[in-house]
């Protein structure tokens, strides 16, 4: 096979701490390549770099054997190159159509109008590639998470590229949808298109890839066919070390903590909005880690916003510690101990422009008001900021004044995770806390989860993976159209029977 791409040399600063070291590397045609490293390893940057986005401080790119510095992303679409990004790139208050074909609508020959029907029909196309049941004259706004993250995929498929770069494209799609995506790679594998894949589930790299590439501080530390990898030793050669075990050890709640001081912490009766939950109840304890699993639309979220008072529900009640929370409102919640970490820390999570130091504080800023002025004691926060950096392992790299988008995916992460445990809840609920981040930086977060919990707090953990849940909780409930259908205790915990109650079966809970 010829060689379609090649890195040579690639080198990239930024602020003087190097992010790229002397990068050399090949891309065949035809082949997928898959792209492994922690959060922070340089993957995005090595990227960036082909897709026009940033320019290297040192190294050539040769694209089909020429010499290759794309000015800017357009160039590099030009060229043939495609990227789907992890964070999405698409106008909400836009349609599907628009979105899709935003700089180069088709026109009626030279005239600048539109030709809505071409338009309309090219969209289709697209759409059916990937799967999505939906119309092209459907708004963005109007599609879930999974859904935008496949018309991301259409708009880069529509260009007809010669080589597509996929950045986690399936964080945010359902079990169905990712099927459907791994049929769509299949497919554009056999008409010979050249992919670079980059995700932290290796298993599916080990799957989809021809070759396998590792990225570790920002150099290349082993590159070859997929058949000389496992997962195993991908972790070793992604962290440095070995991770013998990918959750931490914890005895369970029900064993470590004496009976009489076992109390509930939140306690949720009958929560009902009609379409969206309904007579959901349940407790959380002190001390406990409790799992909530369900497939895209049952409600998860939606139930975690309503606790947090984000979103409203007609019917039910909320406690915590004894104490009945009124109407939604977050501020009411933080005033009773209540964190949530949302699923989308870009949107949600962070203020991206604003330092790293201010998001760790935001929560708390109250707290180092000096009484009776308003001012801040800004000594006391700085020694709060530098407290929590060192707790949740903050990368040394970054200064507490750059902005909150320079970091990381893992390292925003832990920002996000940190300016909650900064306000030690006492009930702390996290929603997808660990998407789209390394192993890494996973068991890191694992073992925070469980810091926090182990100081008596509780732990309203809701995520996809059902085995991260397995690993860390001390139940599990399960959520199907809004609805509680099963609760397991630790030594219970059965995965089949958890997808079984997700999928289809009711089980008494």
């Amino acid at each position: 096979m010829s060689a379609l791409l090649q890195f040579e040399g690639i080198t990239k600063r930024f602020g003087g701490v190097p992010v790229l070291r002397d990068i050399t590397l090949t891309v065949e045609a035809g082949t997928t390549l898959g792209l492994v490293g922690e959060n922070g390893a340089g993957k995005s940057t090595l990227m960036n770099i082909l897709a026009g986005n940033l320019r290297s401080d040192a190294g050539r790119i040769f694209w089909d054997g020429r010499p290759f510095a794309p000015a800017g992303p357009a160039e590099a679409a030009a060229a043939g190159i495609a990227f789907v990004h992890q964070e999405l790139n698409l106008f909400p208050n836009l349609t599907i159509a628009e979105n899709l074909f935003l700089t180069r609508f088709p026109r009626w020959g030279r005239l600048p109008w539109i030709r809505r029907d071409a338009l309309g029909t090219q969209t289709v196309r697209w759409l059916r590639e990937v799967g999505l049941e939906a119309t092209p004259e459907t708004p963005v706004e109007r599609l879930s998470a999974g859904e935008r993250q496949l018309v991301e995929i259409a708009r880069a498929l529509s260009l007809e590229p010669r080589l597509i770069i996929f950045d986690e494209p399936t964080t945010s799609l359902s079990d169905r949808e990712t099927r459907q995506f791994f049929e769509l790679m299949s497919r554009l594998r056999a008409r010979g298109l050249t992919m670079i894949y980059i995700s932290h589930t290796l298993d599916d790299v080990l799957r989809l890839s021809d070759r396998v590439a590792v990225l570790r501080d920002g150099a290349l530390v082993a590159h070859g066919p997929r058949a000389d990898f496992d997962a195993a030793r991908l972790v070793t050669l992604m962290v440095g070390r070995s991770l013998n075990q990918l959750y931490p050890t914890r005895a369970c709640w029900e064993q470590s903590v004496p009976a009489p001081a076992v109390r509930p912490l939140l306690e949720v009766h009958g929560l009902t909005q009609p379409g969206v939950v309904r007579n959901v109840s349940f407790t959380l304890h002190a001390s406990e880690v409790l799992g909530l699993f369900g497939l895209m639309g049952a409600g998860r979220s939606e139930l975690a916003r309503m606790l947090f008072g984000l979103e409203p529900f007609a019917r039910g009640a909320v406690q915590v510690a004894g104490q009945p929370l009124q109407g939604n409102s977050p501020r009411r919640r933080l005033q009773h101990g209540v964190a949530f970490l949302t699923e989308d820390r870009r949107e949600d999570g962070l203020a991206l422009e604003a330092s790293i130091a201010d998001n760790l504080a935001l929560v708390t800023l109250r707290r180092h008001a000096r009484r009776g002025s308003g001012w801040l004691n800004r000594s006391a926060l700085a020694e709060a900021v530098r407290s929590i950096r060192a707790a949740v392992r903050l990368t040394p790299t970054a200064r507490d004044t750059a902005p909150a988008r320079t970091l990381s995916g893992g390292n925003q992460q832990k920002v996000v995770l940190g300016k909650w445990l900064l306000a030690e809840p006492q009930v702390l609920i996290l929603d997808e806390p660990t998407r789209g981040i390394d192993v890494g930086a996973k068991f890191e977060i694992y073992q925070l989860i469980h810091q926090r919990a182990d100081a008596g707090a509780g732990v309203l953990l809701i995520s996809s993976e059902l085995e991260e849940l397995i690993g860390l909780c001390d139940r599990i409930l399960v959520m199907r159209r809004g609805e509680l259908v099963d609760e397991l205790r630790r030594p219970d915990f059965d995965r089949e029977r958890i997808l079984r109650a997700a999928l289809h079966e009711r089980t008494a809970a």
